[in-house]
């Protein structure tokens, strides 16, 4: 049971509730005890807030290559794909080994939709995943490869051709994150 006139102090779950929460508890005249496990939370707080006292460990490896970078879009011309029987039916492979089979239009070589940001890239040499920032672009990820896209070349993705044939091909000082 509580007496009348105790002072009682709930310390909120935030950070800076329980800071300010005990800087009252230090007005109201607490021992050196009180001081010690306020300087113990301060230090548990920051280290499980990730303090910029510890930073995180880089998870990725920077680089700049000079690469040839054009684009494509989902359209038949870019991607290789056309009607199974001539302005009807779904869409099938138009050449290479998989020529006549079903194709799915918009969906890249790794399962994932076709979007802004989007970058086909020889994956001996950049696997899926590899963000790449493209002066002029953005920044990209690797989710797609192409029979022409071989060693540095790589390909943009814009939802439509006229936006793909107005990038054109240029060399460009690309930056590369590799995972490490």
């Amino acid at each position: 049971m509580i007496k009348s006139g105790k002072k009682i102090f709930i310390i909120p779950p935030t950070p800076i509730n329980a800071i300010s929460a005990l800087t009252k508890l230090f007005s109201a005249g607490k021992t050196q005890k009180l001081i010690s496990n306020f300087l113990i939370t301060i230090v548990a707080l920051t280290i499980l807030s990730g303090c910029c006292f510890f930073p995180k460990q880089q998870t990725h490896i920077r680089e700049s290559k000079r690469m040839l970078v054009t684009a494509y879009d989902a359209g038949p011309q870019s991607t290789g794909w056309k009607k199974k029987y001539g302005c009807i039916g779904p869409a099938v492979y138009a050449y290479g080994p998989l020529k006549g089979k079903r194709k799915r239009v918009g969906i890249t070589a790794d399962g994932t939709k076709a979007t802004k940001g989007t970058i086909a890239a020889d994956t001996r040499l950049y696997p899926f995943g590899t963000k790449m920032y493209v002066p002029g672009y953005g920044w990209g990820e690797v989710h797609d490869v192409g029979s022409a896209i071989k060693g540095n070349h790589i390909d943009v993705f814009f939802h439509s051709r006229k936006d793909a044939l107005k990038w054109g091909r240029k060399y460009l000082d690309v930056i590369i994150l590799k995972a490490r």
